[in-house]
């Protein structure tokens, strides 16, 4: 796999998501092709916005794939799994303080302190967000994202997204 440039990086996510991205600071996570589909963005955007998403998936065909798992129900499934489970409970709420630490190391902002994403560490609200902290993290840290990325198709078997004429 070539090495990519951070501003090779930037040009593949504004491809990805139809505009300049916000916040970059890196690369979380790469696609199988070698282009980024999770970023990681600044706790704080340039405009001064508080921003709670620390991992943000960009790839059209990897969000394409987890819209389509959260159409399908797989949140509320996964809702009634951690009403169900005390050990998912407890293991959904330590990837919630692993995400506010990964956070707070970049920056603390007062305004979302105690804040992380996606519904954690009570709810499943987003789907997005979850297989964006597992794809970042790595197997292990966040129970319900490495289960829905299980559930996932291979986004990268068409090819890289950013070259394609449509997701």
């Amino acid at each position: 796999m070539v090495e990519q440039t951070i501003e090779q990086d930037l040009a593949a996510v504004a491809r990805q998501l139809g505009r300049p991205s916000r916040g970059v600071r890196r690369v979380a996570h790469r696609c199988a092709c070698g282009d980024p589909d999770v970023v990681e963005t600044e706790p704080r955007l340039p405009d001064g916005t508080p921003f709670p998403t620390l991992y943000y998936a960009t790839c059209p065909r990897l969000t394409g794939a987890i819209s389509t798992l959260e159409s399908q129900g797989v949140m509320k499934q996964m809702q009634d799994q951690l009403a169900a489970d005390p050990e998912l409970a407890s293991r959904y709420t330590a990837a919630h303080q692993a995400y506010l630490t990964d956070r707070s190391a970049i920056d603390d902002v007062v305004e979302i302190a105690g804040v992380s994403a996606g519904g954690m560490p009570h709810r499943v609200k987003c789907l997005h967000v979850l297989v964006g902290h597992a794809l970042a993290a790595g197997p292990g840290v966040n129970p319900l994202g490495d289960e829905a990325l299980m559930l996932l198709p291979d986004w990268s078997a068409l090819g890289p997204c950013t070259r394609a004429e449509s997701p």
